[in-house]
């Protein structure tokens, strides 16, 4: 335990964080301020305190999992929350972090695991997307829209700001009627049949998964649009074109910085020569880092979360003129809050579903990355490309009065 002890010392200074040791001893870290969480975790074994001490971000996660640590006071979110609230990106922390050989040597396994060969990429892509469909069905919005919303009042519900998430992205896009779109990683179809129905385009949507391609073919035979709307199992990297438009949201992640430069040559070769992209991925604000352990073992296996710099430089070999950027800091914060809600609103529906085991996982999951959207050094970046530069109107007035058309529909 001194091991731990020392690090949680160090790190908790503000809030409270009481430990009580499987002997029964208690310890207390931080202190009382408004606004700050008090949690309280008891271990329920010895030797989880150690294993965390060297372990600590697979550590805790796994400890938890296996209840060898329990949380008595609070719940999952608020620990983590606390943590990070007390080392937030801005101020140079991040967090419990390994020290020494293993966190050099998390960060090659990291990188060899970024290396997604097209088999390698559709065995990843079905570890997470290829869960039971139900799970979705419970904490998404009715759309099954799995990526960051956006919260132009962050009063509005999940179902309105996964609705403007989609208007904003289509205004970018600056759709006209007719023209070919290609979704790369298209879910369960929510984003092709939305660009359909509102800018009356014919879409192509692509992915890895089995159970999202049956979900959104079935939704375009339901929507009356399969033949406007297709949807097919195939690598982007097989794809033949070329597209007036392009559009990838939350795909980027899965293609890992060594496939970077093969990614948007392949986007380029699909694009016409007039014709505009827009990617929305998850960033990394600051320099490249590498995937943490936790994701990598249990929930993205070969993601990564890539740095602004590491996408720019990759566009800029293949000559697409990246002409928008957008950070968007916090959306994606209040989007997993929701996720996470209604998570544990659902608790035994997924038990039913999986185990306790799986629903911890989970709730790890979600609150983990809501903390590192909060505290921690991610964000969302929207970046909109184009291979020519006259290939749009001079000023963003455009965005804007699509956007609003898109709405008011």
């Amino acid at each position: 335990m001194w091991l731990l002890d020392r690090m949680l010392r160090r790190i908790i200074r503000r809030g409270i964080l009481t430990v009580i040791d499987a002997r029964g001893t208690t310890r207390t870290y931080g202190k009382a301020e408004p606004g700050w969480r008090e949690i309280t975790i008891r271990f329920t074994d010895r030797s989880a305190p150690g294993y965390i001490a060297r372990h600590p971000r697979l550590g805790v996660a796994e400890a938890f999992m296996d209840g060898r640590v329990v949380i008595d006071q609070g719940d999952i979110f608020g620990l983590i929350d606390l943590v990070r609230a007390n080392a937030p990106w801005e101020k140079g922390g991040s967090g419990i972090e390994a020290k020494g050989g293993t966190g050099l040597k998390q960060k090659l396994s990291a990188r060899l695991d970024g290396y997604n060969w097209k088999r390698r990429s559709k065995r990843n892509v079905a570890h997470h997307y290829d869960l039971d469909d139900r799970l979705y069905d419970l904490f998404l919005d009715a759309d099954r829209q799995y990526s960051c919303a956006y919260f132009t009042d962050t009063a509005n519900s999940l179902e309105q700001a996964q609705l403007d998430k989609k208007a904003h992205i289509a205004a970018k896009l600056d759709l006209k009627p007719g023209q070919k779109v290609l979704d790369i990683g298209c879910g369960w179809g929510g984003m092709a049949l939305y660009l359909n129905r509102v800018a009356d385009v014919d879409v192509l949507g692509v992915t890895l998964s089995e159970e999202q391609l049956k979900v959104a073919r079935r939704r375009a035979q339901e929507a009356g649009v399969a033949d406007r709307v297709r949807f097919e199992l195939i690598d982007y990297r097989d794809v033949q074109g070329p597209f007036d438009r392009i559009v990838s949201v939350g795909m980027f992640e899965h293609v890992g910085p060594p496939q970077y430069d093969v990614f948007f040559a392949k986007c380029r070769s699909l694009l016409a020569e007039d014709g505009v992209m827009l990617l929305h991925t998850i960033g990394r604000m600051g320099k490249p880092g590498s995937t943490d352990a936790f994701t990598q073992k249990y929930i993205f296996p070969g993601g990564y979360i890539p740095a602004l710099s590491e996408v720019i430089a990759a566009s800029e070999r293949a000559k697409m003129i990246a002409s928008d950027v957008e950070t968007l800091r916090l959306h994606y914060y209040y989007t997993l809050e929701e996720w996470y809600r209604r998570t544990v609103a659902v608790k035994e529906q997924i038990v039913a579903l999986y185990d306790e085991r799986f629903y911890r996982l989970w709730t790890f999951y979600l609150a983990g990355a809501a903390a590192a959207f909060k505290s921690g050094g991610l964000c969302n970046h929207q970046i909109q490309y184009i291979r020519r530069r006259d290939a749009l109107p001079l000023t963003r007035d455009y965005m804007a009065e699509a956007e609003a058309g898109y709405r008011a529909r």
